[in-house]
């Protein structure tokens, strides 16, 4: 519901203040006075585009701060928390949004705040889907939409009908993944086969060089060392040599070996006289086992070390085995392991292709199955649904001063079915006795067209087995175009009847429609310097005879006429009783 507008410097309203509530509200006042601008207003709360030329001559932007009221749990609600906007305990949530005026080179630009929070525009649009409906000279042609006339008929059905619509949209969208996955198999099976085909050659080209894990590492230090054999063993030579001595010198008594047992003996002779040289001659004498096991290894390395040219070949063509796979497969032997891993799983993918198409088209023929089964139903709840919606319509019509007038709600088949089933729902006006039935819009005036809207509403919201939910809030701007007489006054009993159970906002020239309002509102203009303006005391809700004064205006154009204000407490008085 919305509690309450405040709008400043837009199109003749310099500020203004409208206080809504529950039940029915009118808005009235002289043609010109602003009352459009408080549906602007209203509009741009909603999420409607921002116009910079309403932007009040002068100013230099637009505001229109509203606070709308959010039932628990609703998905309304849900969203603005998503957005990020500030609720308050009891529900209640601020609406902002700014249109500023723009310059010749700067285009005026437009800003939307839900709950103290920036948001898109759209977010605004989101929200007001669930908690506003509007109905407006352009919202009414709306209803020459085949989908919207199909989304009020599955609607009034009922939230079983929902559920095997729910069940029809889920089913439908897996039978087109099933069909697209399978039109895919279909289409590119030669290049699936080919690839198939590019694995297998892959795959045995591995499996010939049988690869083993490290082994292009283990080779390559292999070919290191066995290309360069004869510098490592002179290097281990002459390493061995500085050790322990050369054997086929005459003199060794500078190796290493020899050098540090001289010095042991030495530091072994004096430590009795110092414990602190006996520890170093101790240290002196494991230098002597540790430099004596290195020469045992580069004995044995020198010794084990051969010069192999048959074994460097085999080497360098393994090396080479490998190095073809890696430019085909993979930076080294690692990655062609990976890759044939994965090769191999994506070969079994592509070998089952054909078990596969007969799989999906087994899916796709059980959806089908299920599909036609679920339409079936449908069509026949909304053939159900349509009799009753149709003579629900009707009866309303009836009491808006269009007795000869019906309404058909036709379920044919459609030309093709889609995620809302098999059907073409279309609803047709029969204006009056004798005349063919046509489709709305084209066949109706504009005043029967409003009558129609507010007839469906009414049958959608209070009709026996409806199942539409009512949104918290209905906005009818000029409903009664065309409209006058009884007619005018059942127009008015069916808002009052609309407005028992939600908010009812509605912008009317007719007395006999605004007799019926719970509150009451009047715009009128004042001048300020030499400008009309709309300002605070100029949106007043009246009441008494206020009241009778502003109906006896709207009846007569004059608010002081005797005849016209006794037909105006009549009216209240009559409004009332009914």
């Amino acid at each position: 519901m919305i509690d309450e507008i405040r709008i400043e410097d837009l199109g003749v309203i310099g500020r203004a203040h409208v206080r809504l509530g529950p039940g029915l509200t009118v808005l009235t006042g002289e043609t010109g006075a602003g009352k459009t601008m408080v549906l602007t207003a209203l509009g741009l709360l909603l999420g409607g585009r921002a116009d910079p030329a309403t932007v009040r001559t002068g100013a230099t932007g637009a505001a229109v701060e509203g606070r709308v009221l959010l039932p628990a749990g609703s998905p309304a609600l849900e969203r603005a928390r998503e957005a990020g906007a500030e609720v308050d305990d009891d529900g209640s949530l601020v609406v902002l949004r700014t249109v500023s005026a723009g310059t010749p080179g700067s285009p005026g630009r437009s800003r939307a705040h839900l709950g103290g929070r920036s948001v898109p525009q759209g977010v605004l649009a989101e929200i007001a889907e669930e908690l506003v409906t509007v109905h407006g000279q352009a919202d009414q042609m709306r209803l020459r939409s085949a989908a919207r006339q199909r989304a009020a008929l599955d609607a009034f059905a009922g939230p079983a009908h929902a559920e095997v619509l729910a069940r029809h949209a889920a089913t439908w969208a897996q039978r087109v993944r099933v069909q697209a996955e399978l039109d895919d198999r279909v289409a590119h099976a030669q290049e699936r086969a080919r690839e198939a085909e590019l694995l297998r050659l892959g795959l045995a080209e591995v499996e010939r060089v049988a690869p083993q894990p490290g082994e292009d590492l283990e080779l390559a230090a292999e070919a290191e060392r066995l290309g360069n054999a004869e510098d490592l063993r002179a290097a281990a030579a002459g390493a061995h040599a500085a050790l322990v001595g050369d054997e086929d010198a005459a003199d060794v008594g500078a190796a290493a070996v020899v050098l540090v047992e001289e010095a042991r003996r030495s530091l072994e002779h004096a430590g009795h006289h110092d414990r602190a040289l006996a520890d170093l001659a101790t240290r002196a004498a494991e230098a002597g086992y540790l430099l004596a096991d290195l020469a045992a290894e580069l004995s044995a390395y020198v010794q084990d070390l051969q010069a192999d040219p048959a074994r460097l070949d085999a080497v360098q063509r393994r090396r080479a085995e490998l190095t073809g796979l890696t430019r085909s497969y993979g930076e080294d032997v690692a990655a062609v392991l990976a890759w044939a891993q994965d090769a191999s799983q994506r070969l079994l993918d592509l070998d089952g292709g054909q078990e596969r198409v007969a799989e999906l088209t087994e899916q796709r023929d059980a959806l089908d199955d299920r599909l036609r089964e679920l339409a079936a139903t449908i069509t026949a709840t909304r053939a159900q649904a349509a009799l009753r919606l149709a003579q629900a319509v009707t009866e309303e019509l009836a009491s808006l001063a269009m007795g000869g007038a019906h309404l058909e709600v036709v379920v044919r088949p459609a030309d093709e079915p889609g995620p809302h089933g098999a059907d073409h729902v279309e609803m047709l006006l029969v204006p009056h006795a004798g005349a063919p039935a046509r489709p709305l819009g084209k066949g109706a005036s504009g005043g029967e067209l409003s009558r129609v809207m507010l007839a469906l509403e009414v049958a959608l919201a209070t009709a026996e087995g409806s199942g539409a939910a009512t949104p918290g809030t209905f906005v009818f701007d000029e409903v009664d175009a065309g409209v006058g007489g009884r007619a005018a006054t059942q127009v008015g009993e069916r808002l009052a009847r609309l407005a028992h159970g939600t908010q009812v906002l509605v912008v009317t020239h007719l007395a006999q429609v605004a007799a019926f309002a719970d509150r009451h509102l009047v715009v009128s203009k004042s001048l300020a310097d030499g400008v009309d303006v709309v300002t605070e005391s100029d949106v007043r809700e009246v009441d008494g005879e206020e009241r009778v004064r502003e109906l006896a205006r709207m009846l007569s154009g004059q608010d002081d006429s005797v005849t016209a204000r006794a037909h105006a407490a009549e009216l209240l008085a009559q409004s009332v009783g009914r």
